[in-house]
């Protein structure tokens, strides 16, 4: 075996030296937890499909906060080692036995099951058949990859725990964020009317999506100049939680992205007359589907907040922890069409 040292980019896995016959593979991995500088590109075993399932080559995985806070022991996936990643698109390999949607050589994109599906940010990935859907051929894979969990979580909160239509109206926290850009026009295609809460220099952008009115968070108490709203998106948390509340209409609902309820929360919504739910994304074709056809329809589009290469995950983390990007972080795994600087 070749000496890492002359690798520095790829670190050999102790696992690839005990099964030298299997096909390796690069692979984004964490021994730790700590800051971005834990991550490490690594050569590893490449998977192989199981029953149902899937090898897909990677050609473009999105990074979610998701990813960042997970590598820092902030949710609950458990211990390292592991590989993060979620969202992926990309060419399938191989398939596994009962495979009948997809063949060697169909493009696709998908979110992994969440939350112990991870294992994008690596060059081959398996997951469940029914986790991907055929990607749009009017999408290059940055596009499609920057889609997939930030997407579903919009769609899961609006469409199947809120059910908003046309008319509604749509309170949405963070709207210039990974989930936060694709909700606005997710609610915009449902005929909702949208409300967004962002920074000043963000609200054009917002805008240029959809919303229908912008406030910024920094000059004004969103919850005393919003009133009436049916459902809130809150991406924030804390006492963003508690202060939306106060936005909703009699027996309207606030969905909040994070998993931790603010104190009181539910004894609060309880004697507003109003409701409150905690979601986390799951995988799922039929909402997959969906997101494919709102792309396909020219009704969704992710913007790209920046494009890295696979041995480069670490600055990924490192832009997205700052809090100030407008749209998706994207690794870059192969050639993957037009892909925005970062």
């Amino acid at each position: 075996m070749s000496d890492p040292e002359q690798h520095p980019h790829a670190d050999i896995d102790p696992a690839t030296a005990d099964a030298p016959e299997r096909p390796t593979m690069r692979a984004v991995r964490q021994e730790e937890f700590g800051g971005p500088e834990v991550l490490r590109e690594v050569v590893v075993p490449r998977p192989e499909p199981g029953i149902s399932q899937v090898l897909v080559r990677v050609k473009a995985a999105g990074v979610n906060p998701t990813d960042w806070k997970h590598r820092s022991a902030q949710r609950f996936l458990g211990r390292p080692p592991y590989t993060l990643g979620w969202d992926v698109s990309g060419v399938v390999e191989q398939v596994g036995l009962g495979v009948t949607l997809f063949e060697p050589g169909d493009e696709v994109f998908g979110m992994l099951p969440y939350a112990h599906g991870a294992g994008s940010h690596a060059e081959f990935v398996v997951g469940p058949t029914r986790a991907f859907v055929r990607k749009p051929a009017s999408l290059d894979h940055v596009q499609a990859a920057a889609l997939p969990l930030a997407s579903l979580t919009a769609w899961q909160v609006l469409v199947d725990t809120a059910g908003i239509g046309k008319g509604d109206r749509v309170l949405i926290h963070a709207a210039a964020g990974g989930v936060g850009h694709l909700a606005v026009q997710i609610a915009k295609a449902r005929g909702a009317y949208v409300i967004g809460t962002a920074r000043a220099a963000k609200h054009e952008f917002v805008r240029s999506l959809g919303a229908d009115e912008m406030i910024d968070y920094r000059e004004v108490d969103f919850a005393e100049a919003v009133q009436g709203v049916d459902v809130v998106l809150d991406a924030i948390g804390g006492d963003y939680q508690l202060r939306s509340l106060r936005t909703l209409r009699p027996g309207g609902l606030l969905v909040s992205l994070l998993p931790v309820p603010a104190e009181g929360l539910f004894e609060q919504a309880a004697l507003l007359g109003v409701r409150a739910k905690l979601i986390l994304a799951e995988a799922d074709h039929a909402g997959m589907q969906a997101v494919a056809d709102l792309a396909e329809a020219g009704r969704l589009r992710a913007t790209i907040a920046g494009t890295f290469p696979l041995a480069e995950a670490a600055r990924a983390h490192a832009m997205g922890e700052t809090g100030r990007t407008s749209g998706k972080l994207v690794l870059v795994v192969e050639e993957a069409g037009e892909a925005g600087a970062a």
